[in-house]
């Protein structure tokens, strides 16, 4: 994916910036075929009213307001709408990342600069340094968001936010009494499996699997079959927990 170019903007400070995705996506693709012939099968834009295909210049975009009823939008119509942040990285607050939980967090982007940049690294440090994260807005393949600037290993990560509207957090009101030695159990068991976030040994198995069935395919060998252990319903809690801990 090409960068994008934007510019980071506070009071009268302007950082140009571009833009790269930081996650890419690794899963294998798959394309539909015709089972009799094998060939990719190929999907029409076809008008059911007037019974024939439709080209992409016929098309526009209709937003349904009742059951079969549409207000229609031209592309210039809906091009006049964006907000006048699109292209530009609009600061508006400076937060601690504590007070944000990461159920908000939608999609990073690393921000760098086509050349060195001095306001750039000032304004990396000064995150660092203050350990606060940037609330902004900006618009991002035509569709506006709220989003986060923060330090990271000597630059700016973007992280865009979901909104409030868009988030499901019902919280679970319903109260449960916990005996002592349950809960003194529970966190024996959390602290027996303590460790530190190492993300270079977490791997897609799923996905590897893939990969070697592919192989296994084109080599002319059989399918490994996943080994899948039997889940056995907790009936003692107690129980369950002492034996976890055992393990």
């Amino acid at each position: 994916m090409p960068n994008i170019h934007s510019s980071i903007s506070f009071g009268l400070v302007n950082i140009p910036v571009l833009l790269n995705p930081i996650v890419k996506n690794n899963d294998a693709t798959f394309n539909q075929l015709h089972k009799k012939c094998k060939h990719r099968i190929s999907y029409l834009k076809y008008c059911p009213h007037c019974n024939m295909e439709v080209k992409a210049s016929e098309i526009i975009k209709g937003y349904q307001y009742e059951k079969g009823e549409y207000v229609e939008f031209t592309p210039k119509e809906l091009q006049d709408l964006k907000p006048e942040s699109e292209g530009e990285i609009v600061i508006i607050s400076f937060v601690p990342l504590k007070e944000i939980d990461p159920s908000y967090f939608e999609k990073s982007y690393l921000l760098n600069t086509e050349k060195k940049s001095r306001a750039y690294h000032l304004f990396a440090k000064a995150l660092e340094k203050t350990n606060l994260v940037g609330i902004c807005k900006t618009v991002l393949h035509n569709k506006f968001y709220y989003a986060l600037l923060r330090f990271y290993e000597s630059n700016i990560i973007l992280t865009t936010l979901y909104f409030e509207d868009e988030m499901n957090l019902n919280q679970n009101k319903e109260t449960v009494k916990i005996e002592p030695k349950e809960l003194e159990l529970a966190i024996a068991l959390i602290q027996n499996l303590k460790g530190h976030f190492e993300p270079e040994k977490y791997k897609d198995e799923y996905q590897i699997k893939i990969q070697d069935a592919i192989e296994d395919k084109l080599n002319g060998r059989k399918i490994k079959k996943s080994k899948k252990s039997p889940k056995k319903e907790v009936t003692d809690l107690m129980k369950a927990l002492e034996k976890s801990l055992k393990k």
